[in-house]
C-alpha cells in the first residue's frame, strides 16, 4: 500500500477564494488523498506557524538562453542544453514546479527531467519564437545575411511568410515536441524599436492558431508590446499575449471578448526601471489596470527577471502590486496559471486528486514581499525536494 504522508498542523491557501484555513493535507504517492481536519498518515511534516501553498507555475521562462547569449557563436552547441540544468534546480527550489519555455530549450531538456536525468519543473515547450522575415525572430546582419545562433535541426526555422508559410511553421515546431508555438507580433524591449509594429498579418495569425489546434489542440502564444498587435491576436484566438506593455481599452476588450490570457511579465519593466525604454514601466502598470478591470485572465509570468531565475518569486510582489493584491497574484502564479496551460484538472490547487506539489512557507500571510525568504520545504510530486 502507497505511504501516506502527513502535513499536519498548518494552515492551507484555497487559491480560488484566497482564504486561508487551517488544515491537514494527506499525500499518497504524487497525488494529494485528503484535505481536513484530524487526517492521520503513516509520516507526518510539522507544518505548524506554516502555510501551504500550491507550486508555483511560470508560464514565461526561458531556461537555455541565458549563457549562450555571452558568447552565442563560440561556445559549444552542448552549452545551451546543459546550461539550463542549475536553472531547473533553482527554479525547483524556489517553488516553481512547472514552466512554460518562451523558447530556447529543445525536447531533450524536456525528456531529462521527464526521465530523472536532471531536477527540475515539469517542462512544456515552444522551441522557437516563430515569426515573419524582418521580425525580431529573423536573425540577420548586413555583412553576413542570415544567422543562426543554434543552427541545430531539434530546434527547427522559425521564418515564415503568408499563411501557408504559417501552417509550415506550425508543423515544423510540433514536429520537433512543441508544446505551444510562441510567436512574435512585435519588436523587443530588448532592443528599442518596433513595439507597436505589426508584424503579422491577419490572415497569418488566422493560420497559426487554426493549425495550431489542429494538432493535438495547440494554442499560440503572442509577444506583442503594442495595443494594436494584442488586440489583432486575441482576435485571431491566441491562447496568451506576452508582455502587453502598452495595452489600451480596445486590446484589453478584444483580450477580455476572446478569452485570451494574459502573461504581462511584469519583472521585465518593474524589477529595473532603468533598463527599458523611458516611460515603460509606468504604461506597464497601465495595462494592468485596463486589463484587471475589463475581467482579462491574467497568469504569471517571468520571462527572466533582472538577475536570471533566482528572482522569479518577484514577479508576484509586482503582480500584487500592479493591483491583483496578494490573494490574486498567488492565484496567477497557481490555478491561474495551470488553466491557462490546460492543466487545471491536475495541478494549481490544493485538492483531492490533484498532484502533490505543495510549497510550505513560514507564517500564514499572504504578503508576496518576499516569498523567496518564507520558503520553509518544497514537494514536487509527492517528493520532498532538496534545497
Amino acid at each position: 500500500m502507497t505511504r501516506r504522508v502527513l502535513f499536519r498542523g498548518g494552515s492551507v491557501l484555497d487559491v480560488a477564494s484566497g482564504e486561508v484555513r487551517r488544515s491537514d493535507v494527506v499525500l499518497a504517492g504524487d497525488r494529494i488523498f485528503e484535505v481536513g481536519i484530524g487526517l492521520d498518515g503513516d509520516e507526518a511534516v510539522d507544518c505548524d506557524g506554516g502555510l501551504l501553498v500550491p507550486g508555483f507555475i511560470d508560464c514565461h521562462t526561458h531556461l537555455c538562453i541565458t549563457q549562450t547569449r555571452i558568447d552565442p557563436f563560440g561556445l559549444p552547441r552542448s552549452v545551451r542544453p546543459l546550461s539550463a540544468v542549475p536553472v531547473l534546480r533553482t527554479l525547483l527550489g524556489l517553488g516553481v514546479t512547472t514552466v512554460r519555455d518562451a523558447w530556447g530549450a529543445d525536447a531533450g531538456v524536456r525528456m531529462a527531467v521527464e526521465k530523472g536525468w536532471i531536477d527540475g519543473p515539469q517542462v512544456l515547450l515552444s522551441l522557437r519564437q516563430v515569426g515573419t522575415t524582418g521580425g525580431i525572430g529573423d536573425l540577420w546582419a548586413p555583412r553576413t545575411g542570415p544567422l543562426d545562433f543554434f543552427e541545430d535541426p531539434s530546434l527547427p526555422d522559425p521564418i515564415f511568410n503568408g499563411a501557408d508559410e504559417a501552417r509550415a511553421v506550425v508543423r515544423r515546431m510540433i514536429r520537433a515536441g512543441a508544446d505551444w508555438i510562441k510567436v512574435t507580433a512585435t519588436g523587443s524591449l530588448a532592443i528599442g524599436k518596433g513595439l507597436t509594429d505589426l508584424e503579422l498579418t491577419d490572415d497569418e495569425l488566422t493560420a497559426l492558431v487554426d493549425e495550431a489546434r489542429r494538432r493535438g489542440g495547440r494554442r499560440i502564444m503572442v509577444h506583442a508590446h503594442g495595443a494594436r498587435a494584442a488586440e489583432l491576436a486575441a482576435r485571431a484566438g491566441a491562447g496568451s499575449i506576452e508582455h502587453g506593455t502598452y495595452l489600451d481599452e480596445s486590446a484589453v476588450r478584444a483580450m477580455a471578448d476572446s478569452g485570451t490570457w494574459y502573461v504581462p511579465t511584469l519583472s521585465v519593466t518593474q524589477s529595473d526601471p532603468t533598463a527599458v525604454p523611458d516611460g515603460a514601466a509606468e504604461a506597464h502598470r497601465e495595462s494592468m489596470r485596463l486589463a484587471i478591470a475589463a475581467g482579462v485572465n491574467i497568469a504569471m509570468g517571468t520571462d527572466n527577471p533582472v538577475r536570471p531565475h533566482t528572482e522569479v518569486l518577484w514577479e508576484l510582489r509586482h503582480l500584487a502590486a500592479a493591483g491583483l493584491g496578494d490573494a490574486g497574484a498567488l492565484r496567477a502564479a497557481t490555478i491561474g496559471a495551470a488553466r491557462l496551460l490546460g492543466l487545471a484538472d491536475d495541478r494549481g490547487e490544493i485538492a483531492v486528486g490533484k498532484r502533490a506539489d505543495l510549497v510550505l512557507l513560514d507564517g500564514t500571510e499572504l504578503d508576496c514581499t518576499a516569498l523567496d525568504g518564507r520558503i520553509r520545504r518544497v514537494f514536487h510530486n509527492g517528493a520532498e525536494v532538496r534545497r
